[in-house]
C-alpha cells in the first residue's frame, strides 16, 4: 500500500504557484533560500510517517483507496480512537516542538470535523454538503496540506465587509454559471500556505445581513489560476546559520495574504456560497471548529514542554538551579505547562458524540476553556523563562564566524563560561534559547499563540455560548427558592409589611 513521503510533498510543491516574496516571484520555493528548509520540515513529517517503524502508528489505509493516509484525517468513533490519533499527532509536533502553527494535521483536522456533520450541513444544502464530503474524501486520499484563509483583511474594523471602499477587499462572488463560480478578492492569514497543497477560503467570522455575496467557502489548489500569495518577511531568509539560527531557520511556517484574481471554483468544490448560515455552520454547528482547535492544544502542549526544557537548561548552564527563588520558577511553569497537558485529557474524556452517533469528537466547552487560558498563558510562560536568563540571552557572539577568528575566539572562550559546558556549548544553546524567546521569529510566535484562533474577546464568546451555565443556576434558583420574606418573618411572628407602597413592579 503506497503511503505519501517528503518526497513526493516537495515534488507536489513545484506546480507554478504564484508566490511573492521582495517584489519578485519565486520560481520554485523547495529551493529558494527563503523557503527550502521550511519546505524540507514539511517533508520530513511525511517520511517520518512513512517510516516502516511508525506507519502503523501514524496512518491508517484509505476506505476508498487502501493505501496509507495520515490519522490527521481519521474520523474517530471512540475516546480510544481518539487518544491513538492524538499520539500520532504528537510525534509529528515533536518533530517540529510545537513552532509549526499549521501543520498538515491542523485543517485536516478542521476537514474531518466538517466530514462528521455532513448530516446537519446536509439539511441546510444537501449537494453543498456533498461538496463538502466529495472533497474531504479527495483530499484524505492523497494526504493533501491544505492551508486556509478564513479571515478578512483588516482594513476598517469598524465597518463590515460590504462597506470598506472596495467590493473586492475580501473575497466575494463574481459571477456563477453551470461550472462554478468566480471569485475576486483578499483573504489571510495564509499561514504555511507557501509548503501546502491547496487552501480553504472561508469565513470563521459571522457575516451580517446584506453580505451574502462574500458568504462563501471552497478550496482550491495553491497554483490556481489567478490565485497570489504575497508572503510576509522571511525569516528563514534573514537566518545566517543553523547555529545563529536554529529554530528560524528551518521552522519558520511563514504568514502570507491570498489575493484571488477572478479564480474559477468548479461546484464540487463549492461549500457555501451566497448563504451566511452555511458559511458559518460549517465551522460552527459541526465538530470543525472544535477538531482543528483541539489539534492547536496536542501542539501547544509539545512547544511548553520543550520551551520548560529550555528553562530548566538555562538554570543549569547558569548554575542558578539550586537556588529556591529560580526553583519556585521552574515549579510555576512545570504547573502550568501540566495544566494544558489536563486540560487537554479533559477536552478528550470529556468528548461529545454526533447527533447521528457515528463520530466522537473534542468537548466544546473544555475546548473553549483551554484555548481562553492557553491565549494569555503564553506570553507570561516566555517572559518567566527570559527573567531567568537575564543578559545571557544577548551577550552573544554576533555570528558563528566570530569562532574562526584567531583573535575574537579565545575572549569568547574566556566571557562564556559555564560549569556544564564549555564556550562553544553555552553559546549555542543561548542562540537557540533566544531563537526561542526574543528573536523576530519568537515575536512572531508571541503574536500568532495570541490570535490564532481570533482575538481573546471571540475566544471568550465561544466560551460564554459553551459553557452549562443551567448547572450552576439550578443551585442558585434552588437555595433562593427555598425561603422568602414571609416564611422567614413567620419564624419571629410577624407579617411583611403592607405592599401597598408604590414600590411593587
Amino acid at each position: 500500500m503506497a503511503v505519501k513521503t517528503g518526497a513526493d510533498h516537495l515534488k507536489s510543491l513545484r506546480d507554478g504557484r504564484a508566490v511573492y516574496l521582495d517584489g519578485k516571484r519565486i520560481d520554485d520555493v523547495t529551493t529558494h533560500p527563503a523557503f527550502r528548509n521550511a519546505c524540507a520540515t514539511i517533508a520530513a513529517m511525511y517520511d517520518y510517517q512513512a517510516d516502516p517503524a511508525n506507519i502503523e502508528k501514524m496512518t491508517f489505509a484509505s476506505p476508498t483507496t487502501g493505501d496509507r493516509v495520515s490519522r490527521a484525517w481519521e474520523l474517530q468513533r471512540s475516546l480510544a480512537e481518539m487518544q491513538a490519533r492524538r499520539d500520532a499527532l504528537m510525534d509529528w509536533a515533536r518533530l517540529h516542538f510545537g513552532f509549526m502553527g499549521r501543520s498538515p494535521d491542523f485543517i485536516a483536522s478542521g476537514l474531518a470535523g466538517m466530514r462528521m456533520g455532513y448530516p446537519i450541513l446536509a439539511g441546510l444544502d444537501k449537494k453543498r454538503a456533498d461538496a463538502v464530503r466529495g472533497y474531504y474524501e479527495f483530499a484524505r486520499d492523497r494526504d493533501l496540506f491544505v492551508t486556509y484563509g478564513v479571515v478578512n483583511p483588516q482594513g476598517d474594523r469598524s465597518k463590515g465587509a460590504s462597506d470598506q471602499g472596495d467590493a473586492f477587499h475580501s473575497v466575494a462572488v463574481v459571477d456563477e454559471d453551470a461550472a462554478g463560480i468566480t471569485v475576486r478578492g483578499g483573504k489571510m492569514l495564509g499561514t504555511s500556505a507557501i509548503m501546502a497543497n491547496e487552501v480553504f477560503i472561508g469565513n470563521v467570522v459571522p457575516l451580517r445581513d446584506g453580505e451574502e455575496n462574500y458568504a462563501v467557502a471552497f478550496c482550491v489548489p495553491l497554483n490556481a489560476k489567478g490565485l497570489k500569495i504575497l508572503s510576509r518577511k522571511s525569516y528563514e531568509g534573514s537566518a545566517t546559520s543553523a547555529f545563529d539560527n536554529p529554530l528560524s531557520s528551518r521552522l519558520d511556517e511563514n504568514d502570507a495574504v491570498f489575493w484571488l484574481e477572478d479564480v474559477k471554483v468548479p461546484w464540487d468544490r463549492v461549500f457555501a456560497t451566497r448563504d451566511i448560515k452555511m458559511s458559518r455552520d460549517i465551522f460552527h454547528a459541526t465538530p470543525a471548529h472544535v477538531s482543528h482547535n483541539y489539534q492547536s492544544q496536542i501542539r501547544l502542549v509539545v512547544k511548553l514542554q520543550f520551551l520548560l526544557a529550555i528553562a530548566r537548561r538555562i538554570a543549569e548552564v547558569n548554575g542558578i538551579i539550586a537556588f529556591p527563588q529560580v526553583r519556585e520558577t521552574l515549579g510555576k511553569l512545570a504547573a502550568q505547562a501540566t495544566m494544558v497537558e489536563a486540560m487537554l485529557s479533559a477536552i478528550e474524556t470529556s468528548g461529545q458524540t454526533t447527533a447521528d452517533g457515528a463520530y466522537y469528537y473534542p468537548s466544546r466547552q473544555f475546548l473553549y476553556a483551554t484555548l481562553c487560558v492557553t491565549q494569555t498563558l503564553y506570553n507570561g510562560f516566555v517572559n518567566d523563562i527570559r527573567e531567568l536568563a537575564g543578559g545571557g540571552l544577548i551577550m552573544l557572539p554576533s555570528s558563528i564566524e566570530d569562532f574562526a577568528s584567531p583573535e575574537i575566539a579565545p575572549w569568547i572562550r574566556r566571557t562564556q563560561r559555564s560549569g556544564v559546558t564549555d564556550a562553544e556549548g553555552r553559546v549555542k544553546f543561548f542562540k537557540l534559547a533566544w531563537d526561542a524567546l526574543g528573536s523576530e521569529f519568537a515575536s512572531r510566535h508571541a503574536q500568532y499563540e495570541m490570535f490564532y484562533v481570533g482575538a481573546s474577546f471571540v475566544t471568550r464568546g465561544y466560551m460564554f455560548a459553551n459553557y452549562p451555565w443551567a448547572k450552576g443556576e439550578a443551585m442558585l434558583d434552588g437555595i433562593l427558592e427555598s425561603y422568602d420574606v414571609a416564611s422567614e418573618l413567620a419564624k419571629t411572628g410577624r407579617k411583611p409589611a403592607d405592599r401597598r407602597d408604590g414600590g411593587e413592579r
